[in-house]
């Protein structure tokens, strides 16, 4: 793949179509859409949004916003609901060059799509994407967001934040991909509920493909607002990585078995407590270690962004939310890849 089939086709800048999957987003898509005409991007700029059914007004907002900002909009009705169709949908429908990735929950500065297309057009990079910055305005997002800004914390957290320069990565979040990647690598895997985006990656980098994250490059998230709902979003986490890494038959980030190693350490050392003192002793010390870093770390991530000591207890509550559910999903994932072998 040249640079120039890249992102700069016949010396003019090149077409620019944003993806977006959408259900009941009526709280986030008039800011997505306001995000998009704010784009400082020389050339053309279409949205492209895959509605999986919402019944709150979305649709209407989303058309309205898109009317008054003069922001081309093309809607897909996307019945099956979950992401994957969607953004096929969207791919079908699609008239750009660059195709970028984005998502109702996050926020966008007016130079994401220029920084995008620089930088896959200098690097004839595969897939780019920058870091993605929890932007909370509750209490609990605000824990939530202090802890994924820690190495203890959420998926977001990448050791490559404080660099200077573009790096190659296994994987970045929503991205920006020359069109002809989907014409190589295909499109997302339609029976992926979630982890669509790693399993495409994994694709990429296994014809050769590069995959870069810039610094420079930033996106701001919304995370969940209550715990029950930050549960259930890190279980299926789980429970997707798992069948993707089960798809492809190899983990495909060491980093993301540690939750499942955890809950499986606790719920062994559990079992054999009763009878076994060593085994109550292990539990003992992996139970101390365990809160000690949680209060480490919630303190480092209210520290790096600026809030108030009063919410270290809501950041340490984060963190076992995010292991156990993560590692529950891995572990569901684990027993159904059991089950169907037999």
């Amino acid at each position: 793949m040249s640079q120039r089939e890249t992102a700069e086709p016949a010396g003019r800048p090149a077409s620019v179509s944003i993806i977006v999957p959408m259900l009941n987003e009526a709280e986030h898509v008039e800011h997505l859409v306001a995000d998009v005409a704010s784009q400082d991007y020389a050339g053309f700029v279409e949205l492209i949004v895959a509605d999986g059914g919402s019944d709150d007004e979305s649709v209407e907002l989303l058309e309205r916003a898109a009317a008054e900002h003069s922001v081309p909009l093309t809607l897909v009705r996307n019945p099956a609901r979950w992401v994957s169709p969607g953004l096929n949908g969207c791919l079908e429908r699609a008239r750009g060059d660059v195709i970028v990735r984005m998502d109702c929950h996050a926020h966008y500065p007016p130079d994401y799509v220029t920084r995008c297309v620089t930088l896959l057009r200098q690097s004839g990079a595969w897939n780019v994407g920058g870091m993605l910055v929890a932007v909370g305005r509750t209490k609990t997002e605000r824990a939530v967001a202090c802890a994924m800004e820690t190495p203890f914390g959420g998926i977001g957290w990448t050791r490559h934040g404080a660099g200077p320069e573009p790096v190659e990565v296994d994987t970045v979040t929503f991205g920006a991909f020359p069109r002809s990647v989907f014409e190589r690598v295909g499109r997302f895997d339609e029976q992926l509920v979630r982890n669509q985006d790693n399993d495409l990656n994994a694709r990429i980098r296994l014809v050769g493909g590069r995959i870069l994250l810039d610094p420079a490059i930033r996106v701001e998230y919304v995370p969940r607002g209550t715990y029950r709902r930050l549960f259930r979003q890190y279980y299926e986490y789980g429970l997707w990585k798992g069948r993707v890494s089960a798809k492809h038959g190899r983990v495909l980030n060491v980093r993301s078995v540690v939750p499942l190693a955890f809950v499986a350490s606790v719920v062994g050392l559990g079992c054999l407590a009763p009878a076994s003192g060593t085994a109550r002793k292990l539990l003992a010390g992996e139970a101390i270690a365990y809160g000690l870093s949680c209060a480490a770390f919630s303190l480092f991530g209210i520290s790096r962004r600026r809030e108030p000591l009063g919410l270290a207890p809501r950041v340490a509550a984060v963190f076992p939310v995010f292991h156990v559910a993560h590692g529950l999903g891995m572990f569901r994932a684990l027993l159904d890849r059991v089950s169907t072998s037999r």
